[in-house]
């Protein structure tokens, strides 16, 4: 797809590799609003200027590219090993995995491109001379808080262009304390304004409940992006206390793990707080193999996206088997030995009488895969589909290294809706740090904790520290977004795991791509990446 965007970067660069994948990183022509005599009108259909907007963040999510692959195939849960030539698309992958990364990553610079244009298009609507009412107004302002959240989450500085700027303008930058405090300024004053909404189908639209989760966000994060040292205990009271409002708007702990990531949203879910309408087909596509099919995909999976023996290690079960009856706590999942009897309401494609995509598994699948009639599924040569845990590198891999990871599921249909961005859980686990680091509440952090694991049919923990709360995140948030700046928040991002050694502290910060520095001399390059 090529489109034309609003830009602060004003130039991008070429961008050309052979992939294997579903890539599509095309040139993009990049461009500013053309200056007039006049000053900027305002944007001429609010309403339908902010659905772009909307759709515009969905897209930025929903791959499995960009900042998904950022967050998560940076961290200990997820890496992307190339298998034969498939995955290789010229070690993008690989770098992300190893902190290798530099400014001419391509997905360093779409996700720098695709935020910051929309930071601009919803200064745009924000604009009084666009006049929209409060309410769009206070979404615009929260939308526009969440794409400048990911700016000083990755990057720690964020350009930004009046409207009124043409391109003969540099953009002027905000260090990432002033892009926090503009980006937290925004939330407040949107806060009020934005609807009350309760669980349900609404939840794909901003409200005050998704503003509380990010505003605690914001807060708990606060002392690494202000580089401020320990945690102040007032910031850690206000995560306790914008997590509590989200309580009071009737979002609680769900049981039925999987179940949040069904595509049919109702009042019943009260987990998910915010939610894009597509995107689930990238997190079970990008991970099954070639030969695990449904009728409405029969081309099967792309053979992708694993995670770590060390990560799957996280979880209560056999070390080597995750069939049922494995010990295992429900988080981790399954792998069925055959498909299910298909019962009202269960898809049921080809008619033969099975739930369509019932024999594969949720969670971690590990080990032998089986069809829906019980037979053991090969790979394209004929061996055996069994899931190894062991890799032996990031290349050199065949089809059935790495165990994989799958929380939205086929027998959901092939292209699943309800993404989920935040949910309860995050905020609940977010209480629980908070307290931890010396946040008040009547309730213990460890008590937080274990209300959640005991939900979920895990053993109640006996203490908490550091280490243990970070697993736990792991445990409960594995592929929705968390993993980077949480390992980053407790220490761990720069360690050493499986095929990947210790990194420099400065990979906590993603460079400012090449082509945005050689636009906006106003940026300058994060430190360690100069050269």
């Amino acid at each position: 797809m090529k489109k034309n965007i609003f830009n602060i970067a004003l130039v991008i660069g070429v961008l050309g590799f052979t992939a294997c994948t579903d890539l599509e990183l095309e040139d993009t022509d990049s461009v500013s609003r053309e200056v007039t005599d006049e000053d900027f009108s305002g944007v001429s259909e609010v309403g339908s200027s902010l659905d772009n907007a909307y759709n515009s963040i969905q897209e930025h999510l929903q791959t499995q590219e960009n900042l998904y692959a950022l967050q998560e195939a940076t961290s200990d849960e997820l890496l992307i090993p190339t298998r034969g030539t498939d995955w290789g698309d010229n070690g993008v992958w690989r770098t992300l995995h190893q902190h290798t990364w530099d400014a001419t990553h391509p997905f360093i610079l779409n996700t720098w491109n695709n935020f910051n244009s929309s930071i601009f298009s919803l200064t745009e609507i924000i604009h009084p001379a666009s006049n929209g009412n409060a309410q769009q107004v206070a979404e615009a302002k929260f939308l526009r808080a969440f794409s400048m959240f990911w700016i000083i989450d990755l990057y720690g500085q964020v350009p930004f262009r009046e409207v009124n700027e043409g391109p003969d303008v540099n953009p002027s930058v905000m260090s990432r304390s002033e892009a926090f405090d503009f980006a937290m300024q925004d939330l407040e004053e949107a806060l009020p304004d934005l609807p009350a909404t309760e669980p349900g189908a609404s939840t794909d639209r901003a409200s005050q409940a998704a503003a509380h989760l990010l505003i605690a966000k914001m807060y708990l994060n606060k002392h690494i992006y202000l580089n401020s040292g320990s945690p102040a205990a007032e910031d850690m009271n206000q995560v306790v206390m914008h997590v509590d409002a989200i309580g009071e708007s009737g979002f609680a702990l769900q049981s039925g793990f999987f179940e949040i990531f069904e595509p049919d949203v109702d009042v019943s879910d009260t987990e998910v707080i915010f939610r894009t309408n597509y995107g689930g087909d990238t997190r079970i596509w990008s991970t099954l193999h070639y030969n695990q099919q449904t009728p409405d995909n029969t081309a099967g999976g792309w053979n992708g996206f694993s995670t770590l023996a060390e990560f799957y290690d996280l979880f209560e079960g056999d070390a080597d088997s995750n069939e049922p009856g494995s010990g295992q706590e429900e988080r981790r999942g399954f792998v069925p030995l055959e498909g299910s009897q298909a019962g009202e309401g269960d898809r049921d494609e080809d008619e033969d009488g099975l739930e369509d995509g019932s024999n594969i598994g949720y969670g971690f699948l590990i080990g032998q895969q089986y069809a829906l009639n019980g037979d053991e599924l090969n790979d394209r040569a004929g061996n055996s589909l069994v899931y190894t845990k062991e890799l032996p590198g990031l290349v050199g891999n065949n089809e059935r290294t790495g165990i994989r990871v799958l929380k939205y599921h086929p027998s959901d249909g092939a292209f699943p809706g309800n993404l989920i961005v935040f949910r309860y859980a995050d905020a609940h686990l977010m209480k629980a740090e908070a307290i931890h680091r010396g946040g008040s509440s009547d309730q213990s952090a460890l008590e937080v904790v274990n209300e959640l694991r005991e939900l979920r049919n895990a053993t109640p923990l006996e203490s908490l520290t550091d280490q243990v709360l970070l697993d736990e995140r792991g445990r409960e948030l594995y592929m929705e977004f968390q993993r980077r700046h949480d390992q980053i928040r407790f220490g761990t991002y720069t360690d050493t795991w499986e095929l990947k050694e210790t990194t420099d502290d400065y990979r906590v910060l993603f460079p400012i791509p090449a082509t945005a520095l050689t636009s906006n001399p106003n940026l300058e390059q994060n430190p360690g990446y100069e050269l």
